[in-house]
């Protein structure tokens, strides 16, 4: 088998992880606080790690004879940019504004409208969040398998969480399971949606300066994500000991294959 079957493989594996977060709808939200943090902490140790240790060196490899390598770090920084308050900011408000307009003032089920789009919203978000993930995981293990395999942990760590921020709020607005559900469902299936898209538009202009430069711009999102969303979110939990301790735990994780 190539490469091509398992960066789909794992694209869908790493996407199908964010409905591991429905289980926690059965779950008191006490203990559920714990697992957010640890999976929030244990996710950004790893994307940093993966970042510096194998994305950055990667592109600098495959961009030698045709950028210098300060150029592969400026690269890796304008990965930030898509990423960053203005454009999310703008972005949300627009989203916001279509859900405001198309969506009915009650729900079919709900009490509680306001704790509903809580939910809606953070689908539409995770949706556009995950696309560029699938693609990234695709385009990783294409070109270095074990890279790939490193991408989708990461990335299936961080989506347990977002599956929560999804099924969590549908479900205690509507109290019905199927549609917490469905709606958390439809979220995962964007990262192997994503992998589509790159199988599709990528497949046959692939080469390395391509690559190096996918590499180094998925690098300064992975890094602006753990450092802006992911830390920051773990530190709202009050519980700085998981944090650093889940934290390390995802660096030696991803250490492991230097040492073994």
């Amino acid at each position: 088998m190539n490469n091509t079957f398992y960066a789909f493989l794992l694209t869908v594996l790493a996407g199908l992880s964010t409905m591991l977060g429905t289980i926690f709808i059965f779950i008191k939200k006490k203990d559920t606080n714990k697992i957010v943090l640890s999976s929030l902490s244990f996710a950004a140790g790893v994307m940093i790690c993966v970042s510096i240790t194998d994305l950055i060196p990667e592109s600098i490899n495959l961009l030698r004879d045709n950028i210098n390598n300060i150029s592969t770090i400026i690269i890796s920084f304008l990965g930030i940019l898509p990423y960053t308050t203005l454009f999310r900011s703008l972005l949300g408000i627009i989203i916001s504004m279509l859900i405001d307009y198309y969506l009915p003032d009650k729900p079919s089920i709900s009490s509680d409208k306001k704790l509903y789009k809580v939910g809606f919203i953070s689908m539409i978000a995770i949706i556009l969040h995950n696309i560029p993930e699938g693609i990234a995981t695709f385009v990783a293990t294409n070109s270095d398998i074990t890279l790939g395999i490193s991408l989708a942990i990461a990335i299936a760590m961080h989506n347990i969480p977002e599956g929560i921020s999804i099924s969590v709020p549908i479900y205690y607005s509507t109290n019905n399971k199927k549609k917490a559900l469905l709606y958390t469902g439809v979220s995962a299936l964007s990262e192997p949606f994503g992998a589509f898209l790159a199988y599709i538009f990528l497949k046959n202009i692939m080469n390395d300066l391509i690559l190096g430069i996918l590499f180094s711009l998925i690098a300064g999102i992975m890094l602006q994500i753990s450092f802006c969303e992911l830390l920051p979110t773990a530190r709202r939990y009050n519980n700085t000991k998981y944090l650093i301790i889940f934290f390390l735990i995802g660096v030696l994780f991803m250490l492991m294959k230097f040492i073994l």
